[in-house]
């Protein structure tokens, strides 16, 4: 159960990285795996996906340069195979802006996968699935429907 809760984490980490702005963070986190959405296309590498996060991320720098939001990752269901490891789970994405009172803006699904070496366990995949879609004007600089 510990490495189940190991890989949980690493879910975790992911969502306070990005409600803190911490784009560098989030690809040192995914450093070691291939990023994006559902489709065949993905980014690979940390500043690949540092540069997309702060490409398509509204920051408030009257907020601590932080997004403004806060993203809940839950139903974690994880699989372990020796080594490896693939999961599923369901996020939700809430804001809240001088302009968007807080409400959700964006539900979806991650499918990871995983890999255990001797810095222990870190992403070797993240695909998202967007479910459904608010107001993500104050969020998003692209159109998350093009994900």
């Amino acid at each position: 159960m510990s490495e189940k809760l190991e890989i949980i984490e690493l879910l975790y980490r992911y969502a306070e990285l990005i409600d803190a702005g911490d784009f560098d963070g989030v690809g040192a986190l995914l450093s070691k795996a291939s990023f994006g959405g559902t489709g065949p296309q993905g980014v690979s590498g940390a500043d690949n996906i540092a540069k997309l996060f702060a490409a398509t991320t509204r920051r408030y720098p009257d907020h601590g340069n932080t997004p403004r939001t806060r993203h809940l990752v839950l139903n974690p269901i994880v699989e372990l195979t020796g080594d490896t490891a693939v999961s599923r789970s369901t996020f939700c994405v809430m804001q809240d802006t001088e302009a968007v009172p807080i409400q959700p803006i964006v539900v979806g699904r991650y499918f990871d996968a995983f890999a255990r070496d001797g810095g222990g366990w870190h992403f070797t995949e993240r695909k998202v699935q967007i479910q459904m879609i608010g107001d993500t004007s104050d969020h998003l600089m692209v159109d998350p429907t093009n994900f």
